[in-house]
């Protein structure tokens, strides 16, 4: 995947950065970028500001994959790019950034950033007095950034950016690749290296361990060992990360089609635990239950994401969340089960006390949640086919996702008596053979035990005496 980052780069005993590659040695061109990134790019210019595409795009290019992501930086501030783009907002108060919009593209403009912290190696004298422009920045008591916006210059941006590969620029000017941070060289290598000290870079944003194991398994790269080495030990600073933000980093991580290799980076560096430490402490606990393969189930469910997104479909985040949370809702559910709680009163008590765990860890919208709770309420009424209920489940709008879980299940081990096999049949058969298939699945007419039915009480009469009551006893003395 490599094979075209090996005619750029030729390791020396001192190498030298910046390391420019002209236009005439790589093979990336404006047909390989988005058009409306370049115009971003020549306005900028025009404007008189420095502008280069950054990261992603030029990195994807020299692997062989195709660009997604074009991100553009400048020497422009946020409120500069602002003015100058009609078409444009400022969002953000941690990274205060510049979305351009055309349509549905979004080209995200950031300023180049220097190191404001007087400790670190990046924090030159050149940083500290003329290029400082904007000195917003702001640490939290365990050394976190919580605002990171101090205006510097390229090279100073650079050091600031987290891995190698993420630190090649693009100028649209004469066409030419910058690397500042031998990114050329690590790409070659196939690894995935840290900028600066890996400890202290972690500390100061945590979710650069993540970003590591993510791009170790979108790309096929190993971590450097010097990058993996803090992990583990560290892994705990997640805890103060906002879960908002780490719900983000989820869907990323898992999401995005690489999530099984993606899930066995995270168990083998101990940062899944910090994301759904109940469904780790399950599979860590070797938890066994008839219904469920806990960590078969899981990997099922990432499994059939990547696939269907690699074959261009897509997927909903409450199906994801929904895959990794199920093994402590079933968990939950015979606990309360074993307490004396009917089926569903128990199921919704477990799913409650589920969420509510885990918003403290990843924030789990409402408009996620609420067809979280749905899909997980169906796995104990799809089951119950008889009378006119299978043509009503069918209506259920969370029916299909409800239909898919069923069959992760299946595949992943869990005996369902082929309730997966029985419902594709009844949404593939016509009127009679649907009848057909419900008259097999009715206990009453396949000489099964029928369902307990529900006692109806009946209202005891009402002896209440009235004024009309003629039986009155102080009538009859």
């Amino acid at each position: 995947m490599a094979k075209k980052a090996s005619s750029l780069f030729t390791p020396k005993k001192t190498q030298q950065y910046p390391i420019v590659i002209p236009r005439d040695k790589h093979t990336l061109s404006r047909s390989n970028l988005s058009s409306n990134a370049v115009k971003v790019l020549y306005r900028l210019n025009k404007e008189g500001y420095d502008a280069y595409l950054v990261g992603g795009c030029i990195r994807d290019h020299l692997i062989d994959m195709e660009p997604k992501d074009f991100d553009v930086v400048t020497s422009a501030t946020p409120e500069e790019v602002h003015a100058i783009f009609s078409n444009s907002r400022l969002i953000g108060r941690r990274f205060r950034l510049v979305h351009v919009t055309f349509g549905r593209e979004i080209i995200e403009v950031s300023t180049f950033r220097a190191n404001a912290n007087p400790d670190s190696d990046t924090s030159d004298s050149k940083a500290t007095n003329n290029s400082l422009k904007g000195k917003d920045s702001a640490r939290s008591s365990h050394g976190i950034i919580l605002r990171d916006n101090v205006w510097g210059d390229i090279e100073q941006d650079a050091q600031r950016r987290d891995f190698t590969f993420n630190a090649l620029y693009y100028n649209v000017a004469d066409f030419s690749i910058h690397d500042y941070c031998g990114g050329l060289e690590d790409i070659q290598a196939r690894q995935v290296r840290i900028i600066g000290d890996a400890g202290q870079r972690y500390q100061e944003d945590p979710v650069r361990m993540l970003r590591a194991v993510r791009f170790a398994a979108k790309l096929g790269f190993d971590i450097e060992p010097e990058t993996a080495a803090p992990i583990k030990e560290i892994a705990h600073l997640l805890d103060h990360i906002p879960p908002a933000r780490l719900f983000e980093e989820v869907l990323k991580l898992l999401g995005s089609g690489n999530g099984v290799a993606t899930y066995h980076l995270l168990k083998e560096y101990g940062l899944f635990h910090y994301l759904f430490p109940e469904t780790d402490d399950l599979i860590r606990s070797n938890w066994q239950s008839p219904s469920i393969n806990v960590e078969a189930f899981i990997l099922q469910g990432l499994s059939n994401t990547d696939k269907r997104l690699s074959e261009g479909k897509s997927t909903a985040p409450y199906f994801l969340y929904a895959i990794l949370l199920w093994p402590k809702v079933l968990f939950r559910h015979e606990e309360f089960l074993a307490q004396g709680l009917p089926e569903t009163p128990a199921l919704h008590q477990a799913a409650s006390y589920v969420l509510d765990n885990q918003v403290a860890h990843t924030s789990i919208p409402r408009r996620f949640s609420t067809p979280m709770r749905e899909i997980w309420d169906l796995q104990f009424r799809l089951p119950k086919r008889f009378g006119k209920r299978a043509f009503t489940l069918e209506k259920h709008p969370r029916f299909r996702a409800a239909f898919d879980f069923i069959l992760i299940r299946e595949e992943s081990g869990s005996d369902l008596n082929n309730l997966g096999e029985w419902w594709q049949s009844f949404q593939d058969a016509d009127e009679k053979e649907r009848r057909n298939l419900i008259n097999q699945a009715d206990p009453l007419k396949n000489g099964k035990k029928a369902p307990t039915k529900r006692r109806i009480r009946r209202r005891k009469p009402n002896t209440k005496r009235t004024s009309f009551d003629t039986t009155d006893s102080t009538q009859n003395e």
